[in-house]
């Protein structure tokens, strides 16, 4: 009997001669890189961005219900807890914002080098950093 992994395995090149296929590597074999994590945080980004889209489609329906609701909901976004989802929703959307203008550069053929690559993740690390306290700054003088 031969092994089902073993026989999965077993591919045939372009010109059919017959080869042994690798093994994916596990996840225990990777080293952390900054390309995939940002990655990784790309889509945790765009998973955030989609609960926070939730949850301002919930404070649209409290300004429509009527003020009780509205109030409810904007005494909870005033709370530690609110202003903390609020932040980390706004981490997310920069984050996310400037990854996509990096995927962009990629899909038109550029940075895909090494050291461009690893200079784009710290310049979309730091735009983050950047632009939500910026963002924050802005948030804290009108409010």
């Amino acid at each position: 009997m031969t092994d089902v992994r073993r026989a999965m395995m077993v591919g045939r090149t372009t010109d059919g001669r017959l080869v042994e296929r690798p093994l994916s590597p596990h996840l225990q074999i990777y080293k952390p890189q900054m390309s995939s994590a940002l990655s990784i945080f790309h889509r945790m980004s765009g998973v955030a961005l989609s609960v926070g889209a939730l949850l301002l489609v919930c404070w649209l329906v409290a300004a429509a219900t009527g003020d009780g609701a509205y109030d409810g909901l904007s005494g909870f976004l005033r709370s530690w807890l609110g202003v903390l989802l609020l932040f980390g929703w706004t981490v997310a959307l920069w984050y996310h914002f400037c990854t996509g203008i990096r995927h962009l550069a990629w899909d038109a053929g550029y940075g895909f080098d090494l050291p461009t690559m690893h200079l784009t993740g710290k310049i979309v690390l730091g735009a983050t950093a950047v632009l939500t306290v910026l963002t924050w700054i802005l948030v804290v003088i009108v409010w």
